[in-house]
């Protein structure tokens, strides 16, 4: 028996009409990744044909900083308020990750406080990397602690590293998932996961491999003075998980062996993952036959319920 109705999915994008526009007009995407169509209706019609109550938007790769600091503040104003339109109109189907423009400091924190201070966003999303800078860059340090004041919750979405794309493989398809291991052991070796205890930092795609090889990871403690490998692993759990193109028999064993009880949450990725692709993943989550008694209600709604108590049901 399924237990998927109502899902909450914390890994879906808005891509308002102004911000397609200057991505196409300066021939960016999503690491190689064709925009694809969206708008508010054909999100809804999507999401009630795949038992999903709830849509919590942000934008995706390349994100709100282009380049330049005071365009990078200026669009992120204008997408946030979008989003938040978007939520006011409709606060039972969307919630928002608003964005701030890193590697922009002083921008990002002014733009974080005023999203979620003013706008009532449900979190921030920050890319895994601000344009090759890591998130645990101790520039970045301001901005965590104002999160960390606010208990905020933090969605990490990866975008391209700095480095070629090989030939037929776009970043979103083979580096992604590297991305986000990348930006998470960087968070936690660099201490912005033990300092800031307050923050919920939900990692894309079920963390990339950092689940699959948590253990080798924690062997950092060899070069990172004042830290153990407990320590190490002990941070890296206090990750959540979204299942965006990630609930498959292979990686839903290590995912659900390694996160908290509580730290796994449904994403869908769209509409970047097409809708029959990610069905099939839906699928993935469906028929899973490893659930423990309430994992599968968690991982749909659930754990999503903690975090965004508005979107609790009685």
């Amino acid at each position: 028996m399924t237990t998927n109705a109502g899902r909450i999915d914390v890994h879906q994008h808005l891509i308002p009409a102004a911000y397609r526009a200057l991505l196409d007009q300066r021939g960016l995407t999503a690491g190689g990744w064709p925009t694809p169509d969206w708008d508010p209706q054909s999100a809804i019609g999507m999401m009630d044909r795949r038992s999903i109550a709830t849509g919590v938007l942000s934008i995706s790769s390349p994100g709100v900083h282009l380049g330049d600091d005071a365009e990078g503040r200026a669009l992120a104003r204008s997408v946030n308020e979008f989003g938040a339109e978007l939520v006011k109109d409709r606060p039972d189907r969307f919630g928002l990750f608003a964005s701030v423009p890193l590697p922009d400091v002083d921008g990002a924190v002014a733009e974080a406080v005023y999203a979620l201070d003013e706008l009532h966003a449900d979190g921030v999303v920050l890319l895994s990397n601000a344009h090759g800078r890591y998130l645990g860059e101790k520039e970045f340090e301001p901005l965590w602690a104002e999160l960390d004041a606010r208990s905020a919750v933090v969605f990490i979405h990866p975008t391209a590293p700095q480095l070629p794309m090989l030939d037929g493989l776009p970043s979103p398809l083979l580096d992604f998932p590297f991305d986000t291991t990348r930006t998470a052991l960087h968070m936690v070796a660099n201490g912005v996961m033990s300092r800031h205890t307050q923050l919920k930092v939900i990692l894309s795609h079920g963390g990339g491999f950092l689940p699959y090889a948590a253990v080798r990871f924690a062997g950092a403690s060899q070069f990172v003075p004042g830290t153990t490998s407990e320590g190490i692993l002990a941070d890296l759990r206090r990750f959540y998980f979204d299942t965006a193109l990630s609930a498959t028999p292979y990686s839903l064993p290590s995912l659900l062996a390694f996160a908290e009880p509580g730290h796994v949450l449904y994403g869908s990725d769209s509409p970047f993952a097409s809708e029959p692709w990610g069905v099939e993943f839906d699928a993935g989550l469906d028929g899973y036959s490893g659930w423990q008694p309430g994992q599968q209600h968690a991982v749909n709604r659930g754990s999503a319920e903690a975090l965004f108590p508005r979107l609790a049901r009685p």
